[in-house]
Parts: C-alpha cells; sequence; structure tokens
C-alpha cells in the first residue's frame, strides 16, 4: 500500500501545481471511440480484440504516423463482448443486485495491439472529449473497472498503464503467470487460473503417465517464456527432463520453421507440450506433415486445447489424441441464446454491427462497384443456416469468465454502496476503495459457482482434461476425460478416466517416453556423464544391499541380521549356520562317535571278562581299563562339538575334550613306562619295578591329569570360550560358533596334550625292540605315530577351515586320534583273545620271551 500512497501524493502535487499555474484540461492525440456502448449509471469498460491483426505502417519519424488501421475480424471478440453485455443486462433487470443503479458499458478494440490496447485504455479512464476545457484535470475515471483483454501481452501492457490509477483490470484469458505480481501489476485481476497453476497441472499430468523424456514448443513472447519457466521448474521437481524447449512467433522466417522442425525429427522424446496457441500451431500444421512429424503425443494448455477452428484445420490428425487441461465448461443459462440473436448488438453498435454481419452472411449493404461478387444483405439472414464458428458454444467457459468478471463489479458495488431495498448512492466510488473491496468480494454465481480472488488475484485453479478424439464422422470431438483441482490434496488433485482416452494414432496404449527406461527393483540408477537426470543406466545392487522400488537412486544398506537376495529386491533374514544333528554331516559323526564308544567299552567287557587271561595281565590290565574309560569319553565329548552352541556347551566342550584326551595320553604314556621299566625290570640286580608299581602308576596319572585339569580351570576363569555370531566369514549368513576366549587358553590345553603325546611317542619309540613278551610298545609307537600325524594336520586345517567345518574338522581329529589309539593298542590282543584263544598262555608270552 505505501507505494500506492506514495504515488497518490505524487499525483496530488501535481494537480496542485497545475492549479497553481492555471493549466486546463486538454485531450492530447487522436480520440478513441467504442465499437459498443450503453449509457449507465456506473460505466463498465471492456477491451476485446475485434481485429487480429493490423497493417503495419513505415514510421518515417519526420511526419505524425497515422491511425493503425485494424485488419481481420475476430468473431470470437463478438462473442466476449455479449457476454459483457448479457451480465450487464442481467444485473440491471436484477431487482436484489444494485436496485436503483444502472450500468452501462464501453466496449473499445484493442486490435491485438499493446499499443492500441493502452490507447482505448486511457481512452476509457480519460474520456474522448478533445475540446479545451478550463476545468482543472481533477474529474473522476470514466470507468469503474475494465474487461479484458483476452491475451497476455496486451493486458501486461494495459495493466502496467493503469495500475498507478488503481483502476481494475479483470481479464477473462490472460493466464500469464507474471501478471499474478501486485508490485507490477497492482489492479490487475483475472478470472481465468494463472499460468502458474496450469504449468504445475500440465506437469503432474505429464508424470502421471510417465513420461519423463518431453520436449516443447513455446511461443516467443511473455506468455511463452512464463508459462514454460513454470512449467520446467516443476517439470524438474517432479523429474521429468526437456529434451528441447523451442521458441516460435507467427512471423518467424522459414529457415528458422526448419530449425525447429529437424530439431524434433532429430529428438528421442515422442511427446511435445504446446505452450503455444492456436494460431501458432495453425502455422505449423502444414510444415510438420510436409516433413513427416506426425505420430507424436501432443500436451496441449487452454490456449488451443480446445478450439474448434484449429480442429478443423488438423486435416492430417497432426495433433489427434492430444490431451490437456482447459477451464471447466460451465453453462450459463441464458447467454447461449443472447449471443445468437446478433440484432442486439445493433442499438449497441450499428458500425461494428455491420462489420459483423457483412463478415458472418457473406454480403454487403450497399454494393459499389456491380463486378463485386456480394450479394446485398437483407437484414433477415439466419445464423443456423450458415456454417460459422459464431454459432459454436466450445468457448462458453471463456464467456463465462466474462459474466463472473462483470458481477464480481456488480456485487463489488453493492457491498460499498450498502444496497439493500435500493441503493444509497449512484455516484462513482473512490477507484482505490473500490479495488481493494473487490479483491475481497465473494459471491456465488446463478449456476452455484463460486468466485472470489487470491491475494494475487488470481481465482481458484479447476481445470477439466481434454482429449482430442475423432467421431465416426471423422469430426474432431473435445472429450473430458478427468479433472484437476488445486484445492485437493496433492495425491487427488488429478483424477482420470484413462479407458476412456484416445492416444495419438488411434490407439489405446499410453504412449511412452522416456530417456531410459525404468530400473527395476534390484538396481539402482546411474545418471550417464553429461547428460540430463532422466537419461541414466541401471547399476545392480551389490551384495547386501536392495532397492524395493522402481528408479531407486540409491541401493539400501541390509541390516546386520539380514542379506539381500539374489533379485536384491529384499533382506532376507540371514541363514545360521553351525554343524547340526539334522543335516548329513553332524549324522555321521554322530553315528562314528557313538560307534566308536560302543567298540571301546565291547573292548572293556572282553578285557573285563578276560581279565585274568595272560595277554590281559601282561599288559598292564589297571592302566588298560582306564584307558578304555578314558576313549569311552574321548567319543563321547565329541558329541558336545556337535549342535547349536551355548554358553555351557562352548565350555564344556573345549575342557571335557582336553581333560579325557589328558587321561587318555596319560594311560597310554603309563603304559610306555611300564613297558620300559619291566624291561630294566628283567636284568638281574633291578629294583627299578617298586618305584613304578601301581600306585605310583595311578599317581602318575593322576598328576598329569590335575595339571590339565587346571590349566581349564584358569582358562574358565580368566577369559572362558562363549557362543559367538560371525558375521566375517560369510556375508550372506552368520556362523554361530563358540569363541575361544583366551586363545593362550586353547593352545595352552593343546599344547600340553601334544608334550605328553611327543613324550609317549618318544618313549614307545626306544621300547619298540623290545622282546615279543613287551611288545605293545610296537603299537603305543603306531597308535603315537597316528595321533601326532592328526593333530599336528590339524593346526593348519583347523586355522584355515571356515564356520562348520573348523567343528568338523575338530571332530574329525578327535575321532580319527581316538580309534587310532583303540584300534592300534587294543585290536591285536582282542583278536588273540577271540580268534587266536591258544595263543592266550603263559608259555607262547614266556616262550618268546626267553629265545635271543
Amino acid at each position: 500500500m505505501e507505494p500506492i500512497f506514495a504515488l497518490l501524493h505524487v499525483v496530488m502535487a501535481i494537480i496542485n501545481f497545475s492549479r497553481a499555474n492555471g493549466t486546463a484540461c486538454t485531450l492530447r492525440g487522436e480520440s478513441a471511440f467504442p465499437q459498443l456502448s450503453k449509457y449507465g449509471d456506473i460505466i463498465v469498460g471492456g477491451i476485446f480484440a475485434f481485429h487480429s491483426s493490423w497493417e503495419i505502417t513505415d514510421s518515417s519519424y519526420v511526419v505524425k504516423p497515422p491511425p493503425v488501421k485494424c485488419t481481420s475480424l475476430d468473431v470470437r471478440a463478438l462473442q466476449y463482448s455479449q457476454s459483457l453485455m448479457f451480465a450487464v443486462e442481467e444485473i440491471n433487470n436484477s431487482s436484489s443486485l444494485l436496485p436503483g443503479v444502472s450500468l452501462g458499458y464501453k466496449i473499445y478494440d484493442t486490435c491485438m495491439s499493446k499499443a492500441v490496447g493502452v490507447q482505448v485504455a486511457m481512452a476509457l479512464v480519460n474520456g474522448n472529449e478533445k475540446s479545451v476545457s478550463n476545468e482543472f484535470c481533477t474529474k473522476p475515471a470514466q470507468v469503474q473497472a475494465i474487461i479484458g483483454e483476452t491475451y497476455s501481452s496486451v493486458s501486461m501492457a494495459v495493466a502496467k498503464s493503469i495500475g498507478p490509477f488503481s483502476i481494475p483490470l479483470i481479464s477473462h484469458g490472460a493466464t500469464c503467470e507474471c501478471l499474478s505480481d501486485k508490485r507490477k501489476y497492482p489492479s490487475f485481476l483475472r478470472t481465468i487460473p494463472s499460468d502458474y497453476h496450469l504449468s504445475r497441472a500440465i506437469a503432474e499430468m505429464v508424470r502421471h503417465f510417465g513420461w519423463t523424456w518431453v520436449g516443447a514448443i513455446r511461443r516467443d513472447d511473455d506468455y511463452g517464456n512464463s508459462g514454460m519457466a513454470a512449467f520446467t521448474e516443476v517439470a524438474e521437481q517432479l523429474g521429468i527432463c526437456l529434451e528441447y524447449s523451442l521458441p516460435f512467433f507467427n512471423t518467424y522466417s522459414q529457415g528458422k520453421v526448419l530449425g525447429i522442425i529437424e530439431q524434433i525429427k532429430s529428438s528421442t522424446s515422442r511427446v511435445i507440450v504446446g505452450f503455444v496457441d492456436a494460431g501458432d500451431l495453425e502455422i505449423l500444421l502444414d510444415a510438420f506433415f510436409e516433413h513427416n512429424i506426425i505420430g507424436y503425443q501432443w500436451v496441449g494448455f487452454e490456449a488451443w486445447i480446445v478450439d474448434p477452428e484449429l480442429a478443423k484445420m488438423d486435416k492430417h490428425s497432426i495433433l489427434q489424441g492430444a490431451i490437456g487441461l482447459a477451464v471447466p465448461n460451465i453453462e450459463v443459462t441464458g447467454l447461449n441464446d443472447f449471443i445468437l440473436e446478433l440484432n442486439r448488438v445493433k442499438s449497441a453498435g450499428s458500425a461494428i454491427f455491420t462489420k459483423y454481419w457483412e463478415t458472418l452472411f457473406h454480403c454487403k449493404y450497399t454494393v459499389q462497384n456491380d463486378s463485386e461478387d456480394s450479394s446485398l444483405c437483407t437484414g433477415e439472414e439466419k445464423l443456423s443456416e450458415i456454417n460459422s464458428i459464431f454459432v459454436d458454444m466450445s468457448l462458453m467457459p471463456y464467456f463465462n469468465n466474462v459474466y463472473k468478471g462483470v458481477y464480481a463489479i456488480a456485487h463489488t458495488l453493492h457491498n460499498l454502496l450498502g444496497c439493500k431495498e435500493t441503493c444509497s448512492t449512484n455516484n462513482q466510488l473512490d477507484p482505490l476503495t473500490f479495488l481493494e473491496h473487490l479483491k475481497m468480494v465473494r459471491f456465488k454465481t446463478k449456476g452455484g459457482e463460486e468466485v472470489y480472488f487470491d491475494k494475487n488475484g488470481d481465482p481458484v485453479a479447476r481445470y477439466e482434461v481434454i482429449n482430442w478424439q475423432t467421431s465416426a464422422e471423422e469430426h474432431h470431438e473435445f472429450v473430458t476425460v478427468g479433472l484437476y483441482d488445486y484445492t485437493f490434496p496433492v495425491h487427488k488433485r488429478l483424477t482420470l478416466n484413462v479407458p476412456s482416452i484416445v492416444w495419438a494414432q488411434n490407439t489405446n496404449k499410453v504412449p511412452k517416453s522416456v530417456c531410459s527406461e525404468n530400473c527395476p527393483p534390484g538396481t539402482r540408477k546411474a545418471v550417464q556423464k553429461g547428460k540430463p537426470v532422466c537419461c541414466f543406466d541401471c547399476i545392480p545392487c551389490a551384495e547386501g544391499e536392495i532397492s524395493n522400488i522402481t528408479d531407486s537412486i540409491k541401493c539400501e544398506q541390509c541390516y546386520q541380521d539380514y542379506w539381500s537376495n539374489s533379485q536384491r529386491n529384499e533382506c532376507i533374514k540371514k541363514e545360521t549356520e553351525y554343524l547340526s544333528y539334522e543335516e548329513t554331516m553332524g549324522i555321521l559323526l554322530t553315528i562314528v562317535s557313538v560307534v566308536g564308544a560302543f567298540m571301546t567299552l565291547a573292548i572293556l567287557v572282553v578285557f573285563y571278562r578276560y581279565k585274568d587271561t595272560p595277554i590281559v595281565k601282561a599288559h598292564n590290565s589297571e592302566l588298560s581299563f582306564l584307558l578304555l574309560f578314558s576313549l569311552t569319553l574321548c567319543f563321547l565329548c565329541s558329541l558336545t562339538f556337535i549342535g547349536q552352541p551355548s554358553e555351557w556347551s562352548c565350555m564344556l566342550r573345549h575342557t571335557a575334550f582336553g581333560i579325557t584326551f589328558v587321561l587318555c595320553i596319560s594311560c597310554v604314556l603309563g603304559k610306555t613306562i611300564v613297558v620300559l621299566m619291566a624291561f630294566r625290570a628283567t636284568v638281574p640286580g633291578s629294583n627299578v619295578m617298586k618305584w613304578f608299581g601301581p600306585p605310583q602308576q595311578r599317581l602318575s596319572v593322576l598328576a598329569f591329569t590335575l595339571i590339565q585339569v587346571i590349566i581349564c580351570v584358569i582358562w574358565l576363569i580368566i577369559s572362558p570360550p562363549f557362543p559367538f555370531r560371525n558375521l566375517k566369514v560369510y556375508k550372506e549368513k552368520i556362523i554361530l560358533e563358540c569363541k575361544l576366549g583366551s586363545s593362550i587358553g586353547f593352545w595352552a590345553v593343546l599344547g600340553y596334550i601334544g608334550l605328553l603325546a611327543s613324550l609317549c611317542f618318544l618313549l614307545a619309540f626306544l621300547a619298540r625292540k623290545l622282546p615279543d613278551k613287551f611288545n605293545e610298545a610296537k603299537f603305543i609307537t603306531f597308535s603315537m605315530l597316528i595321533f601326532c600325524a592328526v593333530w599336528i594336520t590339524f593346526i593348519p586345517v583347523y586355522v584355515s577351515s571356515p564356520g562348520k567345518f573348523t567343528v568338523a574338522i575338530e571332530i574329525f581329529a578327535i575321532l580319527a586320534s581316538s580309534f587310532g589309539l583303540l584300534f592300534c593298542i587294543f585290536l591285536p590282543k582282542c583278536y588273540i583273545i577271540i580268534m587266536k584263544p591258544e595263543k592266550n598262555t603263559k608259555k607262547p608270552l614266556m616262550g618268546k620271551a626267553q629265545v635271543k
């Protein structure tokens, strides 16, 4: 508001200066007169392009240029004017709206020229009086508000000119987003949504159909450039890329048009967004057909998507299947009949009426030359008898916008004048006060449509989705296939009846226009170097990563206990691995362990059954029974390594293994020492056996075993084995294993076993050549050789084997060494006891001992 008040102060200063100098009012320039007019207490201005072009004159800048001569009469402007006239008539006949006050109108022709638009706008504001007056220039504006213009470029020029005077300009068709800038256009309002909303809606619709790679043609003016800029901004947010954005204007040379055509032909996108008007496309259609630019899916804006004349000119179906947004088609009761009664125009402007009548019916009221091929107008011609776009009401939404603009003025006047049974005054209101109240007006039309303006002077954005279809009679039809309402939440704004849409080349399949195919789940997008973000390669996710949506920009890492499936689109729980009783390896090892234990027990039973026989007595039966017991425990301790590791099983498996094997080796070591001592006892005078009798043998086994028990207890106290989830060996599965806790403890246990086994092997090796009576040393040597070989091989294999194979190898080592001891030490004796009982006597044993 501050700039407006500052401007008013400047105007008041100029007025005071003029009064002081006695300056009189005089009209500058040529007078401009309305095409249609009607007297009223309050005048509503109207500016429409009754002509669509003008004659270009060469300005020499030496003499005053002649007035602009307009050409190419446009019947649409007359329909807009009639909509204004209809609204004024309806308001004047209303007993509830502006009672006692009549509205009039003055409607001018802009000739679709900015200069003419500004000229006629000034005429509406200042008046047309050419005479010099002694009155000061302080009179109010001629009109309360102006309806128009249809085109953004002219509206911008007019709005900028009358803005300082706070005269409202209400446009029914100017959609340029730039006009929402109230700093530049403070008095501009409109009843058609801004291209800001239209561009967003078009972008959302394009994205809805999956078109991420599109081309665009824009009108090379404020309307096209501003609209395309808004579209591009939203398109980038929605992941849509423009392969090209080509400017075009109807004055472009043939060379520039060919450049546009070559750009389209060399492109890969199959969708063209046309931010142009119908006149632009009329020029381009023939060029497109000539260069075989057909089969493209066109996306249209309201400027051309419902234009019947353009549809008629599209003889080669270049635009067939086009889809776009247009202002909702709301019928205004009575307006259709009013427009078709052309004689109503005659009383408002006979000159323009004559022009239109002659244009519509191709006749002349006066024929000046007999050679002219024109018939005389009778005044009785019927619109129903001619084929003219004047009878086409496809632009009813724009007629309705004009209608709403007039009613917005009337409702604002009604509120300001305090109208009840009658209005308090019929004097014209202060422009600034009127403008501020006009911005806040809110009402419903007789059709139930709510009308109001936002802070930018724009209405709420609602559009119909229009699809170009061809009827059975080869006529173009504009079929409504959806709606867009900006007041709804983002995901609900666009509703479409997709099955009813007919696409380019009369197909029922949605066209595809992408730079790169969608990346399926399990992959991620990698933008191609030097190309837009819509051009990308699909890179498979790495192991342990997934993407479960299409066109994912990155792969997500699975959580620790999960891993990616083979398709890389889902995280699945990692498989847990441990040596279980259910799997084949576990079953086989269990069977072997149990068989070994039963064999050991069977041999124990045999030895117990024949404990009084010479062969059992000769080989130290007490240590043999203890050795068989310890071997049974060795076979059974291997079972603690099978199954899911737990806190107790981890501590038990290693300690039980260490203690039982030391007990076993201690017994073997005891037997070996006994063999050596027994040999020395046979030497005359030797008394060595009394130092290694049964009590000493038991004590030695207990002492050797106790040392291992102490090592295991210290290990369990300081850092015992514990269950551990190993995630490092295999990325795709979890290994459940027993962590050693203290590696020193484990290797101490294993090292102590190895020390005893080495000592036992050394002593047995020394006693291997003793007489046959003591030949058990040979078998102990073989057993220790197997034992040491197994455990020496075990160490590197154990360190390098992953997962459950580590456990399996450890069990295998236990079983192999246990079977080696069992078979080498006890199997030969069992063979003699069971199969050769005749040798199980003192004589064979003693006989061989005496032979030297």
